[in-house]
């Protein structure tokens, strides 16, 4: 059966404190008890040396008046008896009183102490020797009844034993007197219902923030992602739970953001292309197609923007393969710095490039055995192609675009440099964003979709790699990525 969490902390929090005030409890009991029992036993034995002073020097009756019978102890009271040397009763206080007249029945023959048990008492041994000593024993003919006894010597007026002092007085059945039950009942009574209020306001404490939370979840998995959640709290597990949720929501926020950036830039991106082709066929349709001079203008133009909209779903589908993990890729020991000098020659030939050159250090293919690493040709290859073009269509007239490799431990390191006005730096952190633009109007008329660092980064992580950005406006720009250098079985770099 389910119920509120509340209710269970709640329940588990009485639970917990009144078994430990119960524990609490029985050690304090037994505590008082124990310092209740000393305090009688002190009081006793007082008493008992003080009748023994008062006894002292005074001649004592020479032979037994009564014998000691002990189930009258359990009576209420302090019962007083004077023992002789030879443990008999010889004076039972008060004077004349009822012991010397009472008939001990058959039954009760465990009542009946005899002088030799008397004088085995640990107690009564010690006031022999000159001590005062107090102990507590059970009156089985009595009921079992604890009571409480001390002996204090009496003392002859030449200073020998001249008897002893012997009290009894019986103890509570409970071990405290009713006064003190009552008051540690009323004492447990008011601990449980603190332990009560305690217990719900941590409960509510603790549920409370967890509530809250609850219903913002609820919110969220219905589509609001605006629903606030305090954070501020003393403990610091649900302190950390409200900042991890908020940071959740700002998190799924901001996707739901890019997500919608992301699909008003596709919508926009092939929506552009598509609208052309659709009015080149319109335009065709009626009359330029059978115009033989102003047809092939037209279908240029259809045929540059069909390009441009393949070029633009292979990119999406390249992403969307990397965000998935389903790049197939032919890992493999290749030469870098041969790949970016191929890349490059091939570029710098296109008639479009404004006599900008490609520069790869090193230049020799001797100098570049450290630059061996492990990866995909087919896609390095286009991440080399991304980041070349975006550089020479950036770059001057008649300049050039550096590419320099080097090892860097257990990396080859890949670097293209172009001598263009560079990045703004608050446009730094966002270039490898998709659809992008640094410049959305240059690049939107050259052709770019502002995918192709999107897309290097995606393939090098794929690889194992990592790539990042350097600019300082006005010097150029700076993309560098590292990938894992290749080595041979033995681990050593392959030559």
């Amino acid at each position: 059966m389910r119920t509120r969490l509340q209710s269970r902390l709640t329940l588990s929090y009485f639970t917990v404190l009144v078994l430990g005030m119960g524990l609490a409890g029985l050690l304090a009991w037994l505590s008082v008890e124990q310092l209740y029992l000393n305090a009688q036993s002190d009081n006793l034995l007082a008493q008992a040396r003080l009748t023994a002073a008062a006894l002292q020097g005074t001649t004592l009756p020479a032979g037994p008046i009564e014998p000691y019978v002990q189930t009258t102890n359990v009576v209420p009271g302090i019962h007083t008896r004077v023992l002789g040397q030879q443990g008999a009763v010889v004076i039972g206080l008060p004077f004349g009183g009822g012991e010397s007249q009472a008939q001990v029945p058959a039954a009760e023959n465990a009542g009946f102490v005899t002088s030799d048990d008397l004088l085995q008492r640990p107690e009564i041994q010690q006031a022999m020797q000159g001590m005062g000593a107090t102990a507590v024993r059970r009156v089985a003919a009595a009921g079992n009844r604890r009571v409480l006894y001390a002996a204090a010597p009496i003392l002859a007026a030449d200073g020998g034993l001249a008897g002893i002092a012997y009290l009894a007085m019986p103890l509570p059945a409970s071990g405290l007197p009713a006064d003190a039950m009552l008051k540690c009942a009323g004492a447990v009574l008011a601990a449980i219902l603190l332990a009560g209020a305690a217990g719900t306001l941590l409960a509510l404490r603790l549920a409370r923030p967890l509530v809250a939370l609850a219903d913002a979840a609820d919110a969220v998995s219905a589509g609001d992602l605006n629903q606030p959640v305090s954070a501020q709290s003393d403990i610091v597990e649900l302190h950390s739970l409200g900042m991890a949720f908020t940071m959740m929501t700002a998190s799924l926020r901001q996707s739901d953001q890019a997500k919608n950036a992301f699909l008003a830039d596709v919508t926009h991106e092939l929506r552009t292309p598509l609208t052309v082709i659709k009015g080149t066929i319109e335009t065709l349709e009626d009359g330029a197609l059978d115009d033989a001079e102003g047809r092939q203008p037209l279908l240029a133009s259809m045929e540059r923007e069909t390009d441009r909209l393949i070029r633009l779903v292979n990119e999406l589908l390249v992403l969307t393969r990397a965000d998935a993990g389903a790049l197939r890729l032919n890992l493999q020991a290749l030469d870098l710095a041969a790949l970016a000098r191929d890349r490059g020659e091939r570029l710098t030939t296109l008639p479009s490039r404004r006599q900008v050159t490609v520069r790869v250090v090193p230049d020799q293919a001797g100098a570049s055995a450290g630059c061996l690493v492990l990866g995909d040709p087919d896609r390095l290859a286009q991440v080399l192609d991304n980041l070349l073009d975006n550089a020479m269509r950036h770059t001057p007239d008649r300049s050039e675009v550096v590419v320099d490799l080097a090892r860097a431990g257990d990396e080859v390191r890949c670097s293209v440099r172009d001598q263009g006005p560079g990045i703004p730096a608050e446009h730094i952190p966002f270039v490898f964003e998709r659809f992008y633009r640094v410049d959305a109007a240059r690049d939107r008329a050259s052709g770019g979709a502002g995918l192709g660092l999107a897309i290097a980064r995606a393939l090098i992580t794929a690889q194992g790699g990592r790539i990042g950005v350097e600019s300082i406006e006005g010097e150029g720009a700076r993309i560098t990525f590292w990938l894992p250098a290749w080595t041979d079985a033995r681990g050593l770099p392959e030559s």
